[in-house]
C-alpha cells in the first residue's frame, strides 16, 4: 500500500515549512525511523522519518527549497516495494496543499537566421540591436540605414557613433558617401579609424555576485531583532569581572569534574547561576510587557546562545534555578550539540525569561546585544584578557572579562540594570559563595 508522507505540525502558530533538504531521493529504498527529510520553520530545523519500510517518491512540487503547508502531502512511501523495485512514477499534480514553484524561464525562440542576419535586421522595422549602443541605434533608425552593411572600428567591430554618421547622406561626415543601404557601396575605410593600443589587465571583479534567497529561519532571525529594535527601549550597561578565582577553582576541580560528569567544565555554569540570583534579586530583568500590562515570572528558563549554520539560534534551559552547577553544563553541552546536527526543536526555543550570549567565544572583547523579544534583558560575556589591575594599592596582572546588559528601559530602570549587573560580577569573583547560594 503507498503510505502519504505529511509534513508534520511543528509548533503553535506555525502554518508552513521549507522544505531544506531530502537525504532520500525518488526510488530509494528507506527504512523505517530512517531520516526522510529536514524541514525549516521560523523557529527550528525538524527531521521527518520513515514510519515504515518502503519505496520513496517525492511528488513534484515539494523539491528541496519548496514551501510547504502544514498538514500537505509531500511524498509517498511504498510499503509493497522491495529494495530494488524502484519507485512508482511520480504523481502528475503537486501535493496538497504545496506552493508550487514558478514556471521554469520560456527559452528565446529559435530562428534559422544567422547571428550577422539578426544584428542586420533593418531599422526601419521600428526593432532594436542589442549590439548598439542607444545612440548608434537612435541614428541607424532616423537615417534608415543597415549595420550590417557599416564597418565598425570600435571594440570587436562593434558599430561607434562615428562610423554610423560617416555612413549617413547629408551629415558633414558623411557627404559624398554612397547610400548605406546600396548594395555596391564601399565600406568606410579603417585606415581613418585610430589606432588602439590594448592595455593587459586582470579580469573582472564587478559583476562576479549571487543572489542567494534567505532561509525561513533567517528571515525569522531578522524579523525578531528588527522588532525588538523597533518596539523596546534598549540601552546598554557594562561591568568587567576579575575572573581569577573561577580560573583557579576550574584549575583545581576540572579533572575531577570531568571524570564524574565526562565534560570540562566551563564557565557558563557559574554565570547561569550568577543569572538566577540576580533575577531573583530583580524580579523586573525576569520579567516582560505584555499590552499596557508587566508579566512576571517566578521561574527561570535562561536561554543560551548558540551559532549554528542556519544562523543564531536561542534554546532555553529550563528551570534553571533547579539543575547544580554541574547539571547546567550538562544541559549547555546537549544543546550546543542539538545545534550543531541541526535538531533544536520548537520546545528547545520557546519559553525562555533571560538570555546569555558569549561572543568572547569568537574573540569579541565588548559588544551590546539584542534582547531577545519579548524578554527584558541580554547578558553578553566576552574574551577574557591579561589586563593591569590596582589590587590592594599595587598593580597587578588579572585576567578581565568585559560584560554588557542590554535592556528594555520600558520596564528596567537605569539603577536596576546596573545593580543587577554588579550582582553577577560579586558572585562570578566569589564563586564558594554563588556554589553556597548565598
Amino acid at each position: 500500500m503507498k503510505q502519504e508522507i505529511k509534513v508534520p505540525a511543528v509548533g503553535e502558530s506555525i502554518t508552513e515549512a521549507t522544505i531544506g533538504s531530502w537525504t532520500k531521493k525518488s526510488g530509494d529504498f528507506v527504512k523505517r525511523n530512517e531520516v526522510l527529510m529536514l524541514l525549516e520553520t521560523d523557529k527550528a530545523s525538524v527531521e521527518v522519518v520513515a514510519e515504515n519500510d518502503g519505496v520513496l517518491t517525492i511528488l513534484p512540487g515539494s523539491e528541496a527549497g519548496a514551501t510547504v503547508l502544514i498538514g500537505a502531502t509531500v511524498a509517498t512511501l511504498d510499503t509493497d516495494a522491495k529494495a530494488g523495485a524502484g519507485a512508482s512514477a511520480p504523481a502528475d499534480k503537486p501535493a496538497a496543499g504545496a506552493v508550487p514553484p514558478p514556471p521554469p524561464a520560456q527559452p528565446a525562440a529559435q530562428t534559422s537566421a544567422s547571428p550577422a542576419q539578426m544584428s542586420s535586421a533593418p531599422a526601419a522595422s521600428g526593432g532594436s540591436n542589442p549590439n548598439l549602443s542607444p545612440a548608434v541605434q537612435r541614428i541607424v533608425t532616423e537615417n534608415q540605414i543597415d549595420p550590417s552593411q557599416v564597418a565598425g572600428t570600435g571594440k570587436d567591430g562593434r558599430l561607434t557613433k562615428g562610423d554610423v554618421l560617416a555612413a549617413t547622406p547629408g551629415t558633414a561626415a558623411g557627404k559624398g558617401a554612397a547610400p548605406a543601404a546600396a548594395p555596391s557601396a564601399a565600406p568606410t575605410a579603417k585606415a581613418a579609424a585610430p589606432t588602439v593600443v590594448p592595455v593587459a589587465t586582470g579580469p573582472s571583479k564587478q559583476g562576479d555576485k549571487k543572489l542567494v534567497p534567505m532561509t525561513t529561519i533567517r528571515k525569522r532571525i531578522a524579523e525578531k531583532l528588527k522588532e525588538a529594535q523597533n518596539t523596546a527601549a534598549l540601552l546598554t550597561t557594562f561591568n568587567e569581572i576579575d575572573m581569577t578565582k573561577v580560573m583557579e577553582l576550574r584549575a583545581k576541580y576540572k579533572d575531577k569534574f570531568k571524570e564524574k560528569f565526562g565534560l570540562n567544565l566551563g564557565f557558563n555554569g557559574f554565570f547561569v547561576k550568577a543569572s538566577v540570583e540576580a533575577l531573583k534579586a530583580f524580579p523586573a530583568v525576569n520579567a516582560w510587557i505584555v499590552g499596557t500590562d508587566i508579566e512576571y515570572h517566578n521561574y527561570y528558563n535562561i536561554g543560551i546562545a548558540v551559532s549554528t549554520e542556519k544562523g543564531l539560534m536561542v534554546p532555553n534551559i529550563k528551570d534553571a534555578d533547579t539543575l547544580s552547577l554541574a547539571g547546567v553544563e550538562v544541559a549547555v553541552r546537549d544543546l550546543a550539540a542539538k545545534g550543531r546536527d541541526g535538531k533544536i526543536s520548537p520546545n528547545d526555543l520557546g519559553g525562555g525569561t533571560f538570555s546569555i550570549t558569549n561572543g568572547g567565544v569568537f574573540g569579541s572583547l565588548l559588544s551590546t546585544p539584542i534582547v531577545n523579544a519579548p524578554q527584558s534583558a541580554i547578558l553578553g560575556l566576552h574574551k577574557i584578557q591579561d589586563r593591569p589591575m590596582a589590587v590592594n594599592g599595587k598593580v597587578e596582572i588579572r585576567p578581565m572579562m568585559y560584560v554588557a546588559l542590554t535592556y528594555d528601559h520600558r520596564i528596567v530602570d537605569g539603577k536596576e540594570a546596573v545593580s543587577f549587573l554588579v550582582k553577577i560580577k560579586e558572585l562570578v569573583e566569589d564563586p564558594e559563595r554563588l556554589l553556597l547560594e548565598i
